[in-house]
């Protein structure tokens, strides 16, 4: 039985809300002393901005079928959530698309005029990349339009198309992620990242991380290269892989929310329990938790 284009995008919007929402326990002084290698924190796990983001990403595909930015824009705004701990910077960008200023003149006025380059359009990207699977030069144009909205640097949008491509590569394929995504990445930090993820070999998740970056930064050039590279190498183990996030500290919430939503994208593998310790997803996604 086929799946569909939504059921895809569903199936990676739960893989990143469960990371997002994993990775984020870890942040809590609660939590502080668990090895996140095999602990399990005690439910319930919210989920942050990632999923927020990422609920108005499937939202607007499952009504409209591409990625419009204007209904995106205005999804953005009506569903800010500040006790979700947005950035500053996408804070701010929506406040002002909620005060009626175009979301293109709001993105292009970010940090001084140069546009975000932070990691907010690639950690809501992989269920985009779900949906458009078998097609990855759709899923890479849709990916940039998508990360337009809030992220006008060059780098904010390549973060979003490398995590895009990689999740409609990995719901229809296995090896060969990275030359798939390499295929769609124009010449900056973020393919430079990728093109060393490729190349390392043998590491561990500590390694990869110290190498790469674990988006300590909020980049996308400081996260996107390491979530492919654990995406890549635990492809069908979910669990290991979101573990392997934690573990490494930086940004554990949307690293772990990036590679879950990729993974996510070939249908499966996000453990039971995982699932039921997670918060349920908004109403308004019109669609079950």
């Amino acid at each position: 039985m086929s799946i569909t284009a939504p059921e895809r995008a569903l199936a990676s919007l739960t893989g990143l809300s469960v990371g997002d929402a994993f990775g984020d326990q870890f942040f809590l002084l609660a939590n502080r002393g668990l090895n996140p290698w095999d602990a399990t924190p005690p439910g319930p796990w919210a989920w942050s901005d990632d999923t927020e983001m990422a609920c108005s990403v499937v939202d607007v595909l499952i009504r409209d079928g591409r990625v419009d930015q204007d209904a995106l824009a205005a999804s953005f705004a009506a569903r800010l959530d500040v006790g979700r701990r947005y950035g500053a910077g996408t804070l701010e960008l929506l406040e002002k698309v909620r005060d009626g200023v175009p979301w293109s003149v709001a993105s292009a006025e970010g940090f001084g005029g140069n546009g975000s380059y932070g990691n907010g359009a690639a950690m809501r990207a992989a269920p985009l990349g779900a949906y458009f699977a078998g097609d990855l030069k759709r899923a890479a144009a849709e990916a940039a339009a998508s990360a337009e909205v809030t992220h006008a640097h060059s780098e904010g949008v390549a973060g979003a198309v490398a995590v895009a491509v990689a999740a409609a590569h990995a719901a229809e394929s296995g090896p060969g992620l990275f030359d798939a995504v390499l295929d769609h990445l124009a010449p900056g930090y973020v393919r430079r990242g990728v093109e060393q993820a490729r190349k390392l070999e043998g590491a561990t998740v500590e390694q990869a991380a110290a190498r790469l970056g674990n988006g300590s930064r909020i980049t996308a050039q400081d996260t996107v290269p390491f979530t492919l590279w654990v995406a890549a190498r635990h492809l069908d183990d979910y669990e290991t892989a979101v573990r392997g996030c934690a573990a490494a500290g930086g940004d554990m919430d949307t690293t772990a929310a990036i590679v879950g939503g990729v993974l996510g994208a070939r249908a499966g593998g996000v453990p039971a329990d995982w699932r039921r310790h997670r918060e349920p997803l908004p109403d308004w996604l019109g669609r079950p938790a």
